[in-house]
């Protein structure tokens, strides 16, 4: 199968920055889509909205990609993965004092742990493939230390490293790895924040950048990228 026929898989794909860049591979590509959430309902709507939007095809998964058990229960071969898409996760703002030993391991495990799980899952049918993707949505708070969401920007640091760690013994084969480094975006956890959205990064710019991605030719892969507002960091990074 040709890598553009194979599918998109999206965590986190039901809302906000996965459904954005989801919206975004069903309007740009014929690749077809596989959106993984928790909600059920929130994945039914998401599905509808990028079969609106032109996709070729969708199927949505209800799954805890904390959930080491339940992910092992779902046969990604028959899915035809060509790209992973570890978006799904979870903004605590809270200083480290403040912060619950359970809201710490609930931080690590969303943002680091579950993206571990499923590409341990995926990696095998993405090997079986003539090309693989791995993108992981990490964070500028990989890259320094944030006062006010400590805990955040611990597991994105794991993240990163993993990402990284990933590529490493990736080279040479057929699956690329890219981490990108987001800065502020505007997504569901901005809605009760007084801030003009255009003050942020535009989530389907997301979306834009990793269809890019997809079009490099096998012989290219962007190890990592830094997207930021084009106005600057703003409150309270």
């Amino acid at each position: 199968m040709a890598f553009s026929d194979q599918s998109v898989i999206i965590t986190g794909g039901s809302k906000g920055i996965g459904l954005s860049i989801a919206r975004v591979f069903a309007r740009k590509t014929n690749h077809p889509l596989v959106l993984i959430a928790r909600n059920q309902q929130e994945l039914t709507e998401a599905k509808e909205e990028c079969i609106d939007e032109g996709a070729s095809k969708v199927e949505i998964l209800t799954l805890d990609i904390t959930n080491e058990v339940k992910i092992g229960e779902v046969d990604f071969g028959k899915l035809n993965p060509g790209i992973l898409i570890n978006n799904a996760g979870s903004f605590l703002f809270k200083k480290l004092e403040d912060t619950s030993n359970e809201e710490f391991v609930s931080q690590f495990q969303i943002n680091a742990a579950g993206a571990f799980n499923l590409t341990k899952a995926v990696l095998p049918d993405l090997r079986n493939s003539n090309r693989g993707l791995v993108v992981n949505i990490s964070s500028v708070g990989a890259l320094k230390g944030l006062k006010d969401s400590g805990a955040y920007s611990m597991s994105k640091h794991a993240l990163l490293g993993y990402t990284r760690s990933l590529r490493k013994e990736l080279t040479g084969s057929n699956i690329a790895v890219t981490a990108i480094n987001l800065g502020q975006t505007y997504s569901t956890s901005w809605h009760e924040v007084d801030i003009d959205p255009k003050n942020l990064i535009d989530p389907e710019d997301v979306g834009r950048l990793i269809v890019s991605l997809s079009e490099l030719s096998s012989r290219s892969v962007a190890e990592e990228i830094t997207l930021m507002p084009q106005g600057g960091e703003v409150p309270p990074m």
